[in-house]
Order: C-alpha cells, then sequence, then structure tokens
C-alpha cells in the first residue's frame, strides 16, 4: 500500500476508535470474557502507549536512525506496571485521538523519508520502516476486531438472547 492510502486508513480508524468507544455504559468499560481477557479500558490504554511509545518512535526510529537498535518496550507488562484498569476512559479515549492526530501529522512529512530503512528488533532482526508502518495498520484492525468481539460478548451474556438470529458470529 502506499503512504497516503495508509494514512488515510490510519485515519479513518482514528473515527472509528473514537465512535465505537464513545458513552460506553460503564459496566461494559471493565467487562472481561475471562479474567485473563482485556477490557476495553485497558485496550484504549493499550493503544495510547503504542501510539507513541511502538508505532510512531519505531517508524521513525527507522527512518532516522536505520541499523541501530530499538528502544525494549513491554506492551503486555505495561496493562499491571502502568495500572491501566485504573485509568479514566473517557480521557484515555481522547488521548489516543490526540495521539493518533499527532502521529498522522508527522507521517504527512514524511514521503521524502527512506521506507526501506530498517532498525533492529530484538525477535524479528532487520525490520524496514514500511513494516512496522503496514503493522501499525494491522494492529488497528486487530483491535477493532478484538473492541466489537468484547461488545458483542457483552451483549450476548447481558441480553439474555441466543444473538443466532444476527448470523454466525
Amino acid at each position: 500500500m502506499e503512504l497516503e492510502s495508509v494514512i488515510t486508513e490510519l485515519e479513518r480508524n482514528r473515527k472509528v476508535f473514537k465512535e465505537t468507544l464513545a458513552d460506553m455504559p460503564k459496566p461494559l468499560i471493565h467487562w472481561k470474557a475471562k479474567p485473563k481477557d482485556w477490557s476495553l479500558l485497558e485496550i484504549i490504554c493499550h493503544l495510547v502507549d503504542e501510539e507513541k511509545e511502538d508505532f510512531r518512535a519505531r517508524t521513525e526510529h527507522a527512518l532516522r536512525q536505520p541499523g541501530t537498535p530499538l528502544k525494549p518496550i513491554d506492551p503486555a507488562g505495561w496493562v499491571k506496571s502502568r495500572n491501566y484498569s485504573e485509568q479514566d476512559f473517557e480521557k484515555k479515549v481522547e488521548q489516543f485521538n490526540k495521539e493518533r492526530q499527532i502521529s498522522l501529522a508527522w507521517l504527512k512529512t514524511t514521503a521524502d523519508l527512506k521506507w526501506d530503512n530498517s532498525a533492529l528488533h530484538p525477535e524479528y532482526g532487520a525490520m524496514p520502516a514500511h513494516s512496522f508502518f503496514h503493522n501499525w495498520l494491522a494492529h488497528d484492525y486487530h483491535h477493532i476486531r478484538q473492541i466489537n468481539r468484547i461488545k458483542y460478548n457483552f451483549l450476548k451474556q447481558n441480553s439474555g438472547d441466543s444473538l443466532e438470529y444476527a448470523g454466525n458470529w
């Protein structure tokens, strides 16, 4: 995909996250189908941190500091170390929206950079900037699907209906 079309999709997803997480009922914000699952609150906290410290930072690192190792991050560990479950949901949704806008503004300045430049990932080895960029978009899709699954399962549990008429999930 071209730079411009991925940027367009990231912008579209900014709106999707903002709208799909707006005015959530309080019980849904913390609800989990299983204790080890993530809640909507934990997901939006993760998205904020990933926006700043993973995808934007690592894409920029690959573009501007090719051949150098990435700063270690711990997204799974942040859930507890950063107390995701204690954060303010609405503030985190707004923070994600602002961080994504910062990312989009920056991305629009990168057309002339070398997208084949790679950074050294501890697990995947040399990763080009375009891979971080495309995975950024894929990460959005993953969490949009996850959010919809949580909302569906919450509805199924709390409606008392089978939801079979809606179609196969």
